[in-house]
């Protein structure tokens, strides 16, 4: 019996390590385990990021060869450290620095030493590796900017943190990811797949060949080419225009939801962020608390719409019928609220139907437009929550999902946000302010833009994007299913046609194109800053909606200027040239285009932290500057 048992234990011990091995050698060899194993070098192959073109096929963002030195700690032998460093131009000091940070990250797993060497410093330093047990050079694609315009959307590619690491298994360090814009957005496209090579390795770490002759190697697949939605002539066009300046411009095809153009000023060179510079250059323009160039001001600047918020209410007007396009309101140079009084530019005593008042601009009229759709069911807590409903179907107020995931709500109140507010009921006067779009509305300039574009569209709009193609793939459904507002489509036509008249008769008649119809709207933002605990009046900020033509728009677009004064001076000249530029590809009116070149609102930004006095709407504030040196090139 016992010789029985002893004969069955060495059967089941060998089945067991007979199991052991089958499964070590034959099961887990396909699998990730074999990263794991310290017998087996893995070596990446990285693929070429996909190619990014306009809406017209012209080439934006391509790629560029570029080399690592990467180190295996544990392989690392002694080493002539001073010939080493000069050969990678770095100091003694760095090179302990990214030594002790290699060991940190793994002992036996590939990190990056020294990062985007150059062409000809690749080609000394390969020479000499054979000396430097442990480095060997990667091999990887940079991005090559093929313009200097575009960086907010373009975005910029740099190495993965340990947050991109720990999100997603495919990123080691070393790798690259997209950081911003497009390149962030559509990085699992761009990017492709890197190949990997098994590379079997004896007892004394010497490379023997391939592991299993290569069977389990993969190649690397290329990144998809896009196509993005963005006009790169008229992007140009528009960050040459807002040249010492700040604000942002967003113009949008109405009929697709296409971005056209997407600018923030001040900007840069997305150039500036490739390579081993880019560190040295990120920690500039971030560090740049003041101009904020990072900051994408024309998805994520918000700021009070002013008198362009006017036409949302008259629609809402028109569709609670609370107004008719015949009756006419009469207006004493603004409107009294209270002990305040909100001015505009009518003639004392003029009465003004929805054409003038929108003409116009007129205070008197939309106050009591807005205060007529509060008060029609005789309770303004109940009127607020109808009249935000309308307002928030144009996309106000909410995040509209673009495809470059950065932007801010903004805010259109309610009936909840006014209780939180006043701890108690209210009445329609007490948020007057919103008829004329300051006080508690807030909004972004993509947002504006896409307000315009429903408006063009007689009642819907599409989600704004910037992609237009993807290799082999469709559009999600997202870009391409309309959204529609709660205003009848009828009621549009008398509001477009009141924008033509601004054009045409009203605020900006002296900005019209010969043979175009532009339809717009104005818009001058009061503008405070607390300064010392103080608030303190600013210049204005200088707004401008429009789109053109009137029929069948081609382009829709907010134009949005910090303190650039009341909304024809700078953001309606700079939206008549974009729309001139996109629809009729020239520009005849040269006169206007020098103007904006040659006034800058640099003294205007330096106010606050200059301790000067401030003088509100002045012309003595501009400051004269020479024509660009390219411009005749343009």
């Amino acid at each position: 019996m016992r010789q029985f048992l002893l004969f069955l234990s060495v059967i089941l011990v060998g089945f067991v390590f007979t199991a052991r091995l089958f499964y070590l050698q034959i099961y887990t060899s396909n699998s990730d385990s074999i990263l794991e194993d310290n017998a087996i070098r893995k070596v990446y192959d990285y693929p070429k990021r996909g190619f990014v073109y306009d809406r017209n096929g012209k080439l934006l963002v391509a790629n560029q060869p570029s080399y690592d030195v990467m180190v295996i700690p544990r392989e690392v032998e002694s080493l002539d450290t001073i010939e080493f460093c000069e050969l990678l131009k770095i100091d003694k000091t760095r090179f302990i620095s990214q030594f002790e940070k290699a060991k940190r990250y793994s002992w036996r797993l590939p990190s990056p030493f020294v990062s985007h060497l150059s062409k000809e410093d690749y080609a000394v330093l390969q020479e000499k590796m054979r000396k430097f047990k442990g480095f060997h050079i990667q091999k990887r694609s940079l991005r090559q900017y093929e313009t200097t315009i575009g960086a907010n959307v373009l975005g910029d590619i740099g190495e993965v943190n340990n947050a991109n690491i720990n999100k997603d298994a495919y990123y080691k360090m070393g790798d690259l990811i997209g950081k911003q814009g497009i390149e962030a957005s559509y990085e699992k496209i761009l990017r492709g797949r890197k190949g990997l090579k098994l590379i079997q390795k004896d007892i004394h770490n010497r490379n023997i060949g391939s592991y299993k002759n290569g069977t389990l190697d993969t190649i690397p697949e290329q990144g998809k080419d896009i196509k993005i939605t963005i006009d790169s002539d008229l992007q140009a066009y528009g960050e040459w225009l807002m040249q010492n300046k700040r604000g942002g411009i967003i113009a949008i095809e109405p009929s697709t939801g296409e971005i056209l153009a997407m600018v923030a000023a001040p900007t840069y060179n997305p150039n500036d962020l490739v390579g081993r510079k880019r560190s040295k250059n990120f920690n500039k323009l971030i560090r740049d608390t003041i101009a904020n160039p990072l900051f994408n001001r024309s998805l994520s600047g918000v700021y009070e719409p002013g008198s362009p918020f006017k036409l949302v209410n008259a629609l809402i007007g028109l569709q609670e019928n609370v107004i008719t396009t015949s009756e006419t309101i009469t207006c004493y140079k603004g409107m009294k609220n209270g002990n305040r009084f909100f001015g505009c530019h009518c003639n004392y005593g003029v009465r003004n139907n929805l054409e003038r008042g929108i003409q116009e601009s007129c205070n008197a009229y939309f106050g009591t437009v807005y205060q007529r759709i509060l008060d029609k069911t005789g309770s303004a807590s109940k009127g607020i929550d109808n009249w935000s409903k309308h307002v928030k179907s144009f996309g106000l107020g909410n995040y509209l999902n673009n495809d470059l995931f950065v932007g801010q709500k903004g805010l259109i109140p309610n009936r909840a946000y006014y209780k939180y507010k006043y701890k108690r009921s209210f009445y329609s006067g007490n948020t007057i302010s919103n008829a004329i779009g300051q006080g508690d509305v807030q909004t972004t300039p993509i947002q504006l833009a896409n307000m315009t574009a429903a408006i063009a569209n007689r009642g819907y709009y599409f989600t704004p994007h910037v992609i237009k193609e993807i290799e082999g793939e469709k559009l999600p459904d997202n870009f391409t299913i309309p959204k529609y507002t709660t205003i009848d489509k009828q009621h549009f036509d008398p509001v477009i046609e009141s924008m033509l008249k601004v054009y045409t008769k009203g605020t900006a008649k002296s900005l019209q194109v010969k043979g175009l119809e532009i339809c717009g709207k104005t818009g001058t933002v009061e503008n405070f800053m607390r300064i010392d605990s103080v608030k303190t009046q600013l210049t204005d900020h200088s707004i401008f909606v429009a789109f053109a033509p009137k029929d069948n728009p081609k382009i829709a677009l907010a134009v949005f200027v910090e303190n650039g004064y009341f909304g024809s001076r700078f953001a309606g000249k700079i939206a008549s040239l974009m729309i001139e530029k996109y629809v009729n590809k020239t520009i005849s009116r040269k006169d206007l285009e020098r103007w904006l070149l040659t006034h800058s609102l640099e003294n205007e930004y330096a106010k606050p932290y200059s301790g000067e006095p401030f003088k509100i709407n002045r012309e003595s504030q501009f400051q004269i500057i020479p024509l660009p040196a390219d411009y005749e090139a343009n």
